[in-house]
This record gives structure tokens, sequence and C-alpha cells, in this order.
């Protein structure tokens, strides 16, 4: 990105509400110009600012995988004033994406190990870029058993019904996609998140787990990976702390020493237990 305030101008290919309270609506974007496109190189984990002229930017992780070609996945949570115009716009209106900004999963790093990831309703969108680009033919001989957990309240907030659909019909990921509480008709699991994972149990020998949901999910998995053996080292999270530039230059997202936006948003859990408790 030569200039990191420039959004390179996309266009509206698609659209999808995705969950049955309208609050969270998928966008797929297409570069203007093919030269953006090759320029907008990313790896799953990154984020982006979308940007609407006249109302300004937001910050949204990335949910397509680049094995998907040059369209842009987002899915955007209907919260301020510029995800509510995001809403109201329509397949062929052209917006803005800056990016693609922060760091990413430790995909290298990650090689020749089994991998557990484990989200919460709308935080699933890098993990679904994650999961996408692992399965490619290109690259899911270099992980192990790839354990795939995820919840929500309600079959309607579940995101990606499609893609989960497609992995649990596959021999090479184990699929474990839970409500909270029975609804007729639902035909997956029943549970919260943490405890499909003790059910689940997934064991740390030379494992990676990415974890990513709502702060109460999280603090009532992480004592069930503790329980399970895994060191803070294994564990990967992807913070959305405040994060307005995307540039590390405003300091709105700061944690101790470290910038949110550009340091991370993924950190290890390791080194979250080192910054001070404001994530």
């Amino acid at each position: 990105m030569d200039n990191p305030y420039r959004p390179y101008p996309v266009k509206i290919s698609k659209t999808l509400v995705e969950t049955e309270d309208k609050q969270l609506k998928s966008f797929w974007l297409d570069f203007l110009d093919p030269a953006d496109a090759q320029a907008f190189d990313y790896t799953p984990g990154q984020f982006a600012e979308l940007s609407v002229s006249g109302y300004g930017e937001i910050p949204i992780g990335i949910a397509s995988s680049p094995t998907e070609g040059d369209t842009l996945l987002f899915t955007v949570n209907k919260v301020g004033v510029v995800s509510n115009r995001l809403h109201n716009m329509n397949e062929g209106d052209v917006m803005g994406v800056r990016g693609p900004l922060g760091n990413s999963y430790p995909l290298k790093e990650m090689e020749g190990k089994n991998v557990v990831i484990v989200a919460g309703g709308f935080a699933v969108t890098t993990l679904r870029s994650t999961v996408t680009w692992m399965l490619h033919p290109d690259h899911r001989d270099k992980y192990g058993d790839i354990t795939f957990i995820y919840g929500a309240r309600t079959p309607g907030l579940l995101l990606y019904e499609d893609q989960w659909r497609e992995w649990q019909k596959r021999d090479d990921i184990n699929c474990h996609v839970t409500i909270d509480r029975e609804v007729e008709g639902w035909d997956g699991l029943v549970g919260f998140v943490p405890t499909v994972c003790e059910e689940v149990a997934p064991q740390p020998d030379n494992a990676v787990a990415l974890i990513c949901g709502p702060p109460v999910m999280i603090r009532f998995t992480q004592p069930v990976f503790d329980k399970l053996g895994w060191q803070a080292e294994q564990i990967v999270m992807s913070l959305e702390n405040r994060m307005k530039c995307g540039i590390g230059i405003c300091g709105r997202c700061n944690v101790g020493p470290e910038y949110v936006c550009k340091d991370g948003p993924v950190f290890t859990k390791a080194q979250l237990d080192n910054l001070p408790a404001e994530y």
C-alpha cells in the first residue's frame, strides 16, 4: 500500500442479510482497477477500513480468503453511522476499501500442527477466512487435524451457514456448530461454546488454538483450555479495541505500548498476559 490513507475504489457486487435480526449483512466487493486488486495483498486475520463518501470509515475484519480470488468479503454489524449507511447501499454502488491493515494469524508457524478454531457469533469473520485458506488444496497438507467450534444464541444468528454446512460434509475438518438453547428444527449441537469445547476436549500436543468471540465466551472458554493443559503461547486471539485510523497514528486503540491496529489485532495469550487489562 503506497499511501496508507488512500482507499481503493470498489463496487458492491453482492449483498446478503446474514442474520434473522438483520443486524449483520455481508458485502462482496470488486476492485474497479485490476491493479488495485493485485496491490491488496492480504492474509487471513487482517482487516481493512471500509469507507463511504460523506459518512466516514470503519475497521472491519476481512472474511474472504486470498484463495477465493480478488473479490473481498466483509460482514458488517449495523451499529453506527457508517455501518447504517452501508446497510442501505445496494449492489452496484461504489465505496472505498483501505488496507490491508494489521497483522495476521500465524499461518506459517501453524504449519505441521493441529489447529483448533473457536468462534462465537459475529467474531467468526476472519476465522472463516482462515479455515477457507487452510482447506484449500494448496494448503491443506501443511496442517494436521483442524477442529472448528462455532456457536451463536440461535440458528438465525449463525453466519455463513452454506460454508460450515459444506465443512461438515468433509472428512478433513471436525466441524462442531452449536446454539445456546434447543430450537425446533435445529439439527446441530445445543449448548454454550465453552461446554462444547469441554466435550470436544481438544488436546494441546503440537497444537495451536485460534479463539475469537464475545468477552463472555472467551472468559468461560479460557478455563477449559487451561484445564486441558494448553499453554498461553499456544492460544491466539484477535482484538477489536477502539480501532480508528488503522495505522497506529490516532492512538485510540493502544493497550500499554501496543497499538491493536498496527501491532495486532492478532496476539497470543502470552502477549496479552503481559499487557494492561484494557482490552
